[in-house]
């Protein structure tokens, strides 16, 4: 069965799409932990970070990589923090959160923004790439 980000990528599902090449896609969570909380997928369905070969690994990572710093440019924040949890969804993403303090990281407080917020958001970070 297809995992939901696989859904989000064939377009299946609607998202928050900030950008995306032939490998990769970046997207806003939707149940984001701060504002311009966002997940860099790769669009080839697999489980766990540490079963990518190595060049979609590395690719995923200059990737996350581009798009944090579009995201720094576009929230302020103290840095942007990385994780890799893997736990909810059965597809690799990388969640990229800007941070203010360490609670931004812990997925415990949620923020909430309106259809619109989230389509403002994505074409400033769009902006920025």
């Amino acid at each position: 069965m297809a995992s939901i980000f696989t859904k989000i990528i064939s377009g299946e599902i609607p998202s928050y799409k900030i950008t995306e090449d032939e490998h990769f896609i970046a997207i806003l969570d939707v149940n984001p932990n701060t504002k311009g909380h966002t997940l860099c997928i790769p669009k080839q369905e697999i489980n766990k970070i540490f079963d990518l070969d190595d060049t979609t690994y590395l690719g995923l990572m200059q990737f996350s990589k581009r798009v944090a710093k579009a995201l720094e440019k576009t929230i302020a924040c103290k840095r942007i923090g990385v994780a890799v949890v893997g736990l909810e969804v059965p597809h690799v993403h990388v969640h990229l959160i800007p941070l203010q303090d360490m609670d931004d990281m812990r997925f415990q407080r949620k923020a909430s923004f309106s259809k619109e917020e989230f389509e403002s958001l994505m074409y400033a970070i769009q902006a920025n790439l």
